[in-house]
């Protein structure tokens, strides 16, 4: 498996918390994640560039890893 790395290049495992960089709307709702926001328990998918996480409000949620860095 490739190495999943946020968008400092800090190496990201599953179970990690992450903090949102960037104000992100999430698609198919009214929901617009903060910046800083703290996601916890991450889970490494198969592309590199997308981690699954549940956020606040939303459940299943797939961030990509250049808006993210470790917490």
């Amino acid at each position: 498996m490739t190495d999943v790395r946020d968008s400092n290049g800090t190496l990201l495992a599953d179970g990690d918390s992450v903090t949102l960089i960037k104000d992100l709307k999430v698609k198919g709702t009214s929901v617009t994640l903060k910046r800083g926001t703290l996601v916890k328990n991450i889970r490494l998918t198969d592309d590199p560039a997308q981690i699954e996480c549940n956020a606040e409000k939303v459940k299943g949620l797939v961030l990509r890893t250049e808006f993210l860095k470790k917490a």
